[in-house]
């Protein structure tokens, strides 16, 4: 019995001792963003940009995953046709998807704006970004044709094409179950 009461004390240890280190991170991050100097603001300003590719590339490649992998491929397959084989099912992924690709593109774009090439070449692709804000809807609905889902597909590879122009190149990256149905 000793060890078990040793291992659970262990456990306890090292709980407290994360939670206190993640406070004190959290209150040394708090503390710089109230220093107003320019050296502070110009870190912050480096940092942007540092990370703007990279959460581009992530947030981008998952709309693409999520589009190819339960919009266009399903749509290719038939999966969407009457009397389709767990056609409900597949409508149902299709619109979480298309809901999860428009939340995904806005967030890119976002992204974008820390770089200055990147944001340059993604900046007219936003009207194609918000023509797909309802298509998720009448994808579950059952009611998409053939041109809303070549508009996920161009709209895709307008988006990547502009990534690959700015050097910040996007591959697909399917998102797990709880990451489409935003859990």
């Amino acid at each position: 019995m000793p060890v078990f009461r040793t291992a659970s004390l262990r456990r306890s240890l090292v709980a407290l001792l994360l939670s206190g280190a993640l406070l004190a991170g959290a209150t040394a991050c708090n503390d710089d963003k109230k220093d107003t100097g320019s050296a502070a603001s110009a870190s912050a300003s480096a940092e942007q940009q540092k990370f703007a590719k990279t959460r581009f590339v992530a947030n981008a490649g998952l709309a693409a995953g999520a589009t190819y992998q339960w919009i266009i491929k399903p749509y290719r397959d038939g999966k969407f046709k009457q009397g389709a084989d767990g056609r409900k099912f597949a409508l149902v992924k299709a619109g979480l998807a298309g809901a999860f690709t428009y939340n995904r593109l806005k967030a890119a774009v976002n992204n974008a704006k820390g770089d200055e090439l990147l944001s340059k070449a993604v900046a007219p692709l936003s009207a194609g970004i918000d023509s797909l804000k309802d298509l998720g809807t009448k994808l579950r609905k059952g009611e998409a044709s053939d041109a809303d889902i070549g508009s996920f597909e161009k709209v895709i590879n307008s988006v990547k094409d502009a990534g690959k122009s700015a050097g910040a190149e996007v591959k697909d990256q399917v998102p797990s179950a709880s990451q489409l149905s935003g859990g």
